[in-house]
């Protein structure tokens, strides 16, 4: 993951300062256009200037100037403050110049200054680069340079002074939503890449460690003695390792979830000597209703452990918070559901799964997914979306088979 650093000029991401690098090779373009232009509009004039030696002297200026600022503006290194103010005062020399070339009878007919239009190319660098504070305050400073050379300002002479304020102010404020926004995209990329990284090592850990351990504890408790204990501690140090994988959820850059109830303090109320309740350390909050549905749908699989894998049978209930959806898994050592069992309950009337779980989670906009088979324990995973109100979600199918290679886990 990239490291965010703090720029020259307050930048904070490599990504806003790549867009900056665009914006100034724009205002290059433009430098040189408006250079062209005042060159031509001097050259068509000179032998109206009172010093024509100084008035080249000044072009020359304007166009080297020109070339040694797209240069400067072109590496993020280079855009210092002293950068910015040399293009300032460069700005301002050849303005305080005009006087001197042009004479009073030369103004006095409202001649256009030496560098014309070319001094909105240094205003705009401020605004680029200082946002449209920067703009506005170089483009009053440059538009009292422009005053005081003049003898009687004119209509034409306000209307560029205000166009001049105009674009330093729109384009250093769209400067600036360029820049966050540049910035918000690359920190939403660091934070996928984050979670996509988390989800391939969840998987692996899954996949591997928490399954075996899984295995352990079902196996040491049917065999009981010292293999119980065994599985035991297997269990605990299964709920460990599932809490610390999740936990790593917060320092991944997850999208946090919206405002509301806490699922994990909710849950936690059904803890009990044969029930164990883990989460992450921090909240997965979900809007209140949510929480009573989950809460209730996780009633009924506990229910549903207490009247049918027997009075020693133990559960687990682990919840799960990420940027798109919130799992809850429920977990038992009982005995496990015989295929076709489910579809019976229905057909007789009997409609606790369906009503109590599947039904709360439908409601909820998720799915309930049932993975069991005889000997072999009862898994619940109930998914519903991070954010509520995405509709109705089609109901996950039951799964059921060996689980002899697929120990009961989340």
């Amino acid at each position: 993951m990239p490291r965010r650093t703090q720029g020259p000029l307050g930048l904070v991401d490599p990504v806003a300062a790549q867009m900056q690098t665009t914006l100034f090779r724009a205002l290059a373009v433009l430098r040189v256009v408006v250079a062209a232009y005042a060159v031509v509009l001097d050259v068509s004039r000179w032998r109206d200037f009172e010093r024509p030696l100084l008035g080249w002297v000044v072009v020359g200026v304007v166009v080297t100037w020109t070339l040694v600022a797209g240069w400067a503006y072109d590496a993020p290194r280079r855009r210092t403050t002293t950068l910015l103010v040399l293009d300032l005062a460069v700005t301002a020399g050849t303005l305080l110049a005009t006087p001197w070339v042009e004479g009073e009878a030369m103004l006095a007919r409202h001649a256009a200054t030496l560098p014309s239009f070319w001094v909105v190319a240094a205003v705009l660098a401020w605004a680029i680069a200082r946002g449209w504070p920067g703009g506005v305050g170089v483009a009053v400073v440059v538009s009292a340079l422009d005053l005081s050379a003049r003898t009687h300002p004119t209509g034409t002479t306000w209307g560029n002074i205000f166009l001049l304020l105009l674009a330093g102010g729109v384009v250093g404020y769209s400067a600036g939503l360029v820049a966050e926004a540049s910035e918000a995209r690359a920190e939403a990329e660091r934070v996928a890449a984050a979670l996509a990284e988390r989800a391939r090592l969840a998987r692996a850990v899954h996949d591997g460690v928490l399954q075996v351990l899984a295995l352990v504890q079902r196996r040491g408790a049917e065999a009981g003695g010292e293999a119980a204990e065994l599985g035991r501690l297997a269990g605990e140090q299964e709920t460990a390792l599932r809490a610390l994988v999740q936990g790593a959820s917060a320092t991944a850059g997850a999208v946090p979830l919206p405002a509301g109830e806490d699922l994990t303090e909710a849950l936690a109320r059904l803890a009990s000597e044969r029930v164990t309740v883990s989460g992450p350390a921090a909240p997965v909050r979900l809007p209140r209703r949510a929480v009573d549905e989950l809460t209730a749908a996780v009633r009924a699989c506990l229910d549903n452990v207490s009247r049918h894998a027997g009075a020693q049978a133990r559960a687990w209930v682990l919840v799960e918070g990420g940027a798109e959806s919130v799992a809850v898994t429920v977990r038992d050592d009982g005995p496990g559901i015989a295929p076709g069992r489910l579809e019976a309950a229905v057909a007789e009337g009997r409609m606790g799964v369906d009503g109590s779980i599947r039904g709360r989670l439908a409601d909820l906009g998720g799915a309930a997914r049932l993975v069991t088979a005889p000997g072999e324990g009862t898994e619940w995973r109930l998914v519903v979306p991070a954010r509520q109100g995405r509709g109705r979600a089609r109901e996950a199918p039951t799964g059921s088979g060996s689980r002899g290679r697929r120990p009961p886990s989340a």
